[in-house]
């Protein structure tokens, strides 16, 4: 390895630290969603500048010469701030880091297991693998390197092979062809469906934490799996299906009935996801108010009967606003507590607590 290929390994080193120092400041800001490309995200990464000579502007005097007393500004600093000034702050440099190694640095931090994708040999990818060699074949699929060991061998078995003027000309006999084998191989998709709350009680302060809770839960699982489809449901009274836009920016003023939620998660699974195909994450998000008890009874069922055997994971994170009661974590605890290993729930007090609820969805590796 040349010397500048491992400086620019080790600098890379010293940004990689950084960023991992920082990761938990990063989780809880919507900075880097804002600097969100197709494949990277960009890091401003503080304290870190790449090595340059800085050239001094007043060879006539220095620190140190003349005469002056402890805490005199040295010659040409005097200044009392209220001016601009002309010497170097702070450089923040920004980097750009991929999804994948987001990812990995998430799960170094939060020490996350790796996802053990259940089985699903219904669903399989054709893999095309060209190991072989025959006679016959397409001119496109012709073996050239062994088409001309077969003319040479034939020449030389026939004594037709001269070291003074080696031609080689093959015949129709010595042409050899790549051949190919299909295997089929298993392969894992999933999907995350994102349920929130979108009633009066849900204010921009708790979306904003949905938002960047989301954010890191697609970043996780998507590093785990080679397809990822993601919907998104809003709810007050009523549930139904949007984009990401609307499901972020989106806030009525109506009451909640969190079973129209559940059940129309329910239907996309039943009608769209099939569970043998795909391995199925469901979250909602909520600040606990629920239209009535019985509502919530209702949901209790949904969630035992209907969905719960069909999802990998459902994530409840209840978002503390100052007009929710917080009463459906409760029930949710009551009902489930230590009963259903694929059901987790997270109480989000801010945005210092989102990576405490994202270990909480993830720690299980489910």
């Amino acid at each position: 390895m040349l010397k500048i290929e491992q400086d620019l390994d080790r600098f890379k080193q010293i940004v990689r630290g950084k960023i991992k120092k920082n990761l938990k400041k990063y989780i809880s800001s919507g900075e880097m969603i804002g600097r969100q490309g197709k494949d990277l995200i960009s890091i401003p990464v503080p304290q870190i500048d790449t090595p340059h000579f800085t050239y001094g502007k007043n060879p006539k005097q220095g620190v140190g010469q003349g005469k002056g007393n402890p805490g005199d500004p040295a010659p040409g600093q005097e200044g009392n701030g209220s001016q601009a000034g002309d010497a170097p702050g702070q450089h923040i440099l920004e980097v750009d880091i991929s999804m994948e190694e987001l990812a990995e640095l998430l799960g170094e931090e939060l020490e996350l297991p790796r996802i053990t994708p259940k089985d699903s040999s219904e669903l399989q990818t054709i893999k095309t693998n060209y190991s072989s060699i025959y006679r016959s074949g397409p001119d496109s699929l012709i073996h050239r390197k062994r088409t001309y060991k077969q003319a040479l061998k034939r020449q030389i078995l026939m004594g037709q092979y001269r070291p003074d003027n080696p031609v080689i000309l093959p015949a129709r006999e010595d042409r050899r062809y790549r051949s190919w084998s299909e295997e089929h191989l298993p392969e894992s998709k999933a999907a995350i469906i994102y349920m929130m709350d979108v009633s009066g009680s849900m204010g921009a302060k708790q979306k904003e934490i949905v938002r960047l809770t989301s954010f890191w839960i697609d970043t996780w699982i998507r590093s785990q799996y080679k397809g990822l489809e993601v919907r998104y449901i809003i709810h007050d009274a009523v549930a139904r299906e949007v984009d990401q836009n609307r499901f972020y920016h989106t806030r009525e003023s109506g009451g909640t009935i969190i079973s129209s939620a559940l059940e129309l998660c329910q239907k996309l699974i039943d009608e769209e996801l099939d569970p043998s195909l795909y391995n199925i994450y469901a979250f909602h998000f909520s600040d606990g108010d629920n239209w009535s008890a019985k509502d919530t009874t209702k949901c209790l069922e949904v969630l035992e009967n209907q969905l719960l055997p069909k999802l990998n994971l459902f994530g409840y994170g209840q978002v503390d606003s100052e007009y929710g009661s917080g009463q459906f974590l409760q029930d949710l605890e009551g009902k489930f507590q230590g009963q259903k290993e694929n059901l987790v729930t997270a109480r989000i007090e801010d945005k210092e607590k989102i990576i405490d609820c994202i270990k909480i969805f993830l720690g299980k590796g489910r």
